[in-house]
């Protein structure tokens, strides 16, 4: 496929027009149990995070990742998904689900999912991981493995470090009973007064500013040693109640329901708004009670009855309670028991011409579009980069980018602010209802300001979730564009552990594209069409279906077709009938889905020529990639965009047309890698179940897609240009 032809300056708009029309999908043919639900295919997807945690060829503290993995995200799927539905029950909105059935009734089959699944995660840590950490010389032990010697040395560190601290807090006909934090580890102790004999109860809560394991000091054994915390608290109970006895003490924890809910259209100021919105979601109500399963009939009567908690939300596991703990313990430095180091490497085009000199990126991207493909490829040295040589540079005279997610201390954050001094027009796109990363956000869209950046944020009812960056540069006496449009967050830290794609073009007419859509997003509304771009909520859904119909056309004439979808979630039922009726008329369908995916594959006489593979490892598989065979003309596009209502309706999503043969190629060649046979992956039948393929019928393992990919672009020459 050729890059587009010129005509008075402007490319030519590769055909994506009438995207406006209404596209109307024939659903006679259809079954009416098409899809599954959407919560249970989430908790398969965390199901699949847990058997790499299980999988002892995956080396150890990987493991340990995993399975803090599978924690965190449990924890998110409650405070968000399960709260989502108990808050439709709760208000009357008896709204069936994708599946048409009652919240009841999948909050019943999501519990019983999640029973089980965490039950499995705690026999994963006990009987698998725990005892290879020990062989391993990584010890977590309990306060009963101590010797004297040690638990002398850790109560002094238990006198001077922790009791300052603690507080714990006394439940009687004065005291009434606590607010317990969502996520926070508690003690629930339980004592008498030996002289009235009265029982009391009161509640301790284990400090979140402490390393969740404290590390033991050095035996001599070379072993590295560490004890809970809340271990190390409970086995001190009589310091903090002295003169009283003891009965029973029991950890447990609570989660609540953290999403954040705010009125725009009522809302003055959208950041007090959504600041007062942060203070109320740490009294969301609890849906999730986590215990230990030693506890006493009193001590949890007591619990469920003032956290107003059902039989159905009670999860009780054996101890350590929030494994999500693990993440410090896969933190520690032993290269024997981690993955193999990858080094990112510089995107060719961006390489130096001689030694210790520094590339000029505005040269290389205005002699040919540039794709980039994280973390196999540099994040700093391509689009930090980017951006601090377009903040230095004398020639730029504007910036303008969106900010959905970035980290502490950004690189990129500081760029902006520096254009900003050097006296540069900067708009920043501050997506501050970014969830779980509000505060973060409302920060540094604070210091954005401060510094004399244009900061908005965004348009009423949507969120921005594009990834996007429009430089604007005077070159001999004419501007040019410059843009990035990526499938990931412009954040550093996630770049390293993240997979994503991003192009680099000097095309103008990407330029006017982002240009428009920059106006728009700081102005009212998302209107027209684009040239080179797909923007949600109007026009996205509708150019992938037409694209989608476009193949089952083919397919029915006889020609050629081939449809190749990869995102993190498939959901949208608009998308799902459109593949549903290509399959139909005959078009190969491959979808790559790392989590949810509603669509069912392989179906008699509905889907029996879809594929659907999940590929859970190393990195979290994150862009978004879309291919048409197009009769041969292939039409890729990447962008930030899922097959999901919330991204294609109530987000502003951008994907981009890739023009170049050789990205075009390389876009395929990683679909193909993908979905081969001799690739390990989980394969998704027909009745919902996901299996996993990972070694050939001799027990060999498959290759890994993302230990291809880092061989293959890490051995890439600068001649390649």
């Amino acid at each position: 496929m050729d890059t587009e032809p010129q005509l008075d300056g402007e490319s030519v708009a590769p055909d994506l027009d009438d995207f406006d029309e209404v596209v109307e999908i024939e659903h006679e043919s259809l079954p009416s149990d098409r899809y599954f639900d959407r919560e249970l295919s989430w908790l398969r997807f965390n199901q699949r995070v847990l058997e790499l945690g299980e999988d002892r060829t995956q080396p150890l503290l990987e493991r340990a990742n995993f399975l803090a993995i599978f924690a965190s995200n449990l924890d998110e799927f409650f405070m968000v998904r399960v709260a989502g539905l108990k808050r439709r029950i709760d208000t009357g909105i008896a709204v069936p689900t994708n599946v048409g059935r009652a919240p009841s009734d999948v909050l019943r089959d999501i519990a019983r999912k999640a029973h089980e699944l965490q039950d499995r995660h705690a026999a994963a840590f006990i009987e698998s991981l725990k005892p290879d950490l020990d062989a391993a010389g990584i010890h977590i032990e309990h306060w009963s493995d101590l010797d004297e010697a040690d638990r002398l040395r850790m109560r002094e560190y238990f006198n001077e470090q922790i009791f300052p601290v603690l507080m714990p807090l006394a439940v009687d006909p004065a005291h009434p009973f606590p607010y317990i934090s969502g996520l926070s580890l508690n003690l629930a102790v339980r004592v008498r007064n030996p002289k009235s004999q009265r029982q009391e109860f009161a509640r301790l809560k284990v400090p979140q500013n402490f390393s969740r394991f404290i590390a033991l000091p050095d035996d001599g054994s070379g072993r590295m040693r560490f004890i809970p915390l809340e271990d190390l608290i409970a086995n001190h109970l009589d310091d903090l109640f002295p003169g009283m006895e003891v009965l029973e003490h029991h950890v447990f924890r609570v989660t609540r329901n953290e999403d954040v809910e705010i009125e725009e259209d009522e809302a003055e100021n959208l950041i007090q708004a959504l600041e007062r919105e942060l203070l109320r979601r740490r009294f969301g109500p609890p849906i999730r009670l986590e215990i230990t399963e030693d506890m006493d009939p009193v001590t949890l009567d007591l619990l469920v009855r003032e956290l107003d908690i059902t039989e159905q939300e009670v999860y009780r596991l054996p101890s350590p309670l929030d494994l999500g703990g693990l993440f410090e313990i896969a933190k520690i430095a032993r290269p024997d028991l981690h993955y193999p180091r990858h080094v990112p490497t510089t995107p060719v085009q961006f390489q130096p011409g001689e030694p210790n000199t520094k590339p000029d990126l505005f040269r290389a991207i205005g002699s040919r579009d540039v794709l980039v493909h994280h973390p196999y490829e540099s994040f700093a040295t391509s689009v930090q980069a980017f951006l601090e040589q377009a903040a230095a540079d004398p020639n730029v005279l504007a910036i303008k980018q969106t900010l959905y997610r970035t980290s502490g201390d950004s690189p990129i954050v500081e760029a902006l602010i520096d254009a900003a001094a050097a006296g540069k027009q900067v708009l920043a796109l501050v997506e501050i209802k970014a969830r779980f990363d509000e505060q973060n956000n409302i920060t540094w869209a604070r210091k954005l300001e401060k510094a004399g950046v244009h900061v908005v944020y965004g348009l009423v009812g949507l969120k921005t979730h594009s990834k996007l960056v429009l430089v604007i540069r005077q070159e001999g006496g004419t501007l040019k564009h410059y843009s990035h449009i990526g499938t990931g967050n412009y954040n550093p830290k996630t770049s390293r552990i993240y997979e994503d794609m991003g192009l680099f073009t000097a095309d103008d007419t990407v330029g006017k594209d982002l240009t428009r859509l920059f106006n728009e997003l700081s102005g009212y509304a998302i209107e027209k069409k684009f040239k080179r771009l797909l923007v949600a909520p109007l026009h996205l859904r509708k150019g992938l279906v037409k694209r989608i119909q476009a193949e089952a056309a083919n397919a029915r004439a006889g020609k050629p077709s081939g449809i190749r979808i990869k995102v993190n979630s498939m959901v949208d039922e608009q998308v799902i009938d459109a593949l549903y009726l290509a399959s139909q008329a005959g078009v190969p369908i491959d979808v790559w889905v790392r989590g949810i995916c509603s669509l069912k594959p392989g179906i008699e006489g509905v889907s029996e020529t879809i594929r659907v593979r999940s590929v859970v490892g190393r990195y979290l598989e994150h862009s978004r990639a879309f291919t048409f065979h197009n009769d041969g003309d292939p039409v890729v596009f990447i962008g930030s965009a899922d097959m999901m209502h919330r991204n294609l309706d109530r987000r502003v999503e951008a994907l981009v047309r890739l023009t170049d043969p050789a990205h075009v190629a390389e876009v395929e060649e990683m679909f193909d890698l993908a979905m081969a046979e001799s690739t390990s992956s989980w394969h998704l039948e027909s009745d919902g179940e996901w299996t996993r393929h990972s070694t050939d019928p001799d027990g060999r393992p498959l290759d890994d897609v993302q230990n291809v990919l880092m061989r293959k672009i890490s051995a890439r020459k600068r001649s390649a240009r």
